[in-house]
């Protein structure tokens, strides 16, 4: 992304920032939101400049690495903090559209000749962007607590994020252990941190098959333990009814 594309996506972030915090303080005042929720939301406005606006962004033609952050960003890393920031409760979705239309995009953009429309493009970089950016939070959304009365986790969640590990496991091993370019855009270009092509590529592939290992699995792991707990049951019913009061708090804070 270009200096001049950079300033408008860096002030509309800060815009949307702005604005939840300035609700957020009026919520307050109704009702007691944790300071936490701002904290994570404005990281996850964070991660999205990243990989929007930030020198990442000028990176992501001459590095797959960088490419490779990019889509991490804007598909696991910004979308759930901003889900986890949000007190209010959500309308549910299907889970298995959330999942086929994460995956979707995932591996669509990542075949070669669709992954070039990106490099050689700046609108279809812009339009892959945003489509990582609505995956992500279609990804999560059935993952990240909607603070509905009686919300409980489920073994399907841990079911769910461990299906999602297995598109980007696939596409990770594949670009790691292949032996070749995949995306020839990148054979010609200036490099970086004296890496080859085919050194650029398997660092992609272990980065995403990293964070995404890590990112999927530490909810996995939460959810697996409250279920595993003695009482979780009568714990989350007793402590179900704070997640509804914020968002009270959250909508007379308008």
């Amino acid at each position: 992304m270009d200096n001049m594309a950079a300033v408008p996506v860096t002030a509309a972030l800060i815009l949307v920032g702005v604005f939840y915090v300035v609700r957020w303080l009026r919520a307050r005042r109704v009702s007691p939101i944790p300071g936490w929720r701002t904290v994570v939301f404005l990281g996850g406005l964070f991660a999205l400049w990243l990989a929007a606006a930030s020198p990442l962004a000028r990176l992501d033609e001459e590095l797959l690495t960088a490419h490779m952050a990019q889509h991490l960003l804007l598909m696991t890393v910004g979308p759930a903090f901003m889900l986890l920031g949000l007190p209010g409760r959500r309308r549910p979705l299907n889970p298995v559209f959330c999942w086929f239309a994460a995956t979707a995009v995932l591996v669509g953009w990542h075949i070669p000749a669709v992954f070039a429309l990106g490099l050689d493009s700046e609108a279809w970089h812009h339009i892959e962007q945003g489509t990582f950016l609505i995956a992500g939070f279609l990804f999560w959304w059935p993952v990240i607590p909607s603070g509905r009365c009686g919300t409980q986790p489920q073994w399907s969640t841990v079911i769910y994020l461990f299906l999602g590990t297995l598109p980007c496991d696939a596409l990770s091993a594949f670009l790691v252990f292949c032996g070749r370019v995949v995306y020839p855009g990148y054979m010609n270009v200036p490099r970086h941190f004296a890496l080859s092509a085919i050194q650029d590529q398997e660092c992609a592939g272990a980065l995403m098959w990293t964070c995404v290992t890590i990112a999927y699995l530490v909810p996995a792991v939460l959810v697996t333990v409250t279920l595993l707990s003695p009482g979780g049951d009568s714990g989350l019913r007793d402590t179900s009814r704070s997640p509804v009061t914020e968002e009270k708090g959250w909508l007379r804070g308008s």
